[in-house]
């Protein structure tokens, strides 16, 4: 290499433990972006020239600090030394995944998922950035979203069901237990009325 020739390898690299990021059974033991993501932030900021240690700086807080966490209703995204910053998405609120990927992250074998929902604009809601084997994550993303949609919809059902029944059913048992008194009182009317002629009868004799 010449002199004067700057290689990714003279920039600080963060220590390789604690990040889970491999390709893995359960996408949700995915807590940490890939460490190549330092690289491609290291890439980034070279483009910046003279503004170079500011950018890397801000990109290395931000990785640092970045945090994902996938649990039974959504997903988490945070990041941040001195303010920290935290985006949480439930699976029913995202609406599209798209997965992205440039010509540096292509290189690096890292792609970004982008989680837009119906009120996000034309933008992403959170950007999911530094994974490896993104199409794995994508489909899990999907599989919650169709299983957060479905017992929604089913419960709604039932309930409904459930709810016309014991409607039903009370209705059901209102005119039952309107139409015995009535009865009850026509019967003791029409008994009344016999004794009543009975006894005019016996009179008359």
């Amino acid at each position: 290499m010449a002199a004067g020739d700057v290689s990714i390898e003279d920039f600080p690299h963060p220590p390789e433990g604690g990040f889970v990021n491999e390709p893995l059974d359960d996408p949700r033991a995915i807590t940490r972006p890939d460490p190549a993501l330092h690289t491609y932030y290291v890439i980034s900021s070279l483009f910046g020239l003279v503004f170079f240690p500011l950018i890397y700086l801000s990109y290395r807080f931000k990785y640092d600090t970045l945090r994902y966490r996938f649990d039974d209703d959504g997903v988490s995204m945070s990041w941040g030394r001195f303010f920290e910053r935290e985006t949480y998405l439930t699976y029913r609120r995202i609406q599209d995944i798209q997965v992205t990927s440039g010509v540096i992250q292509r290189r690096l074998g890292l792609a970004e998922l982008h989680l837009q929902t119906a009120s996000g604009g034309s933008g992403a809601e959170m950007k999911i950035e530094g994974i490896r084997n993104p199409e794995r994550l994508r489909d899990f993303l999907y599989e919650r979203m169709r299983g957060a949609d479905r017992p929604a919809s089913e419960e709604a059902g039932t309930n409904g069901m459930e709810a016309g029944a014991d409607r039903g059913a009370g209705a059901a048992g209102a005119e039952g237990s309107g139409d015995d008194p009535a009865l009850s009182l026509l019967l003791e009317i029409r008994d009344e009325l016999r004794r009543m002629n009975e006894g005019s009868s016996r009179e008359a004799r």
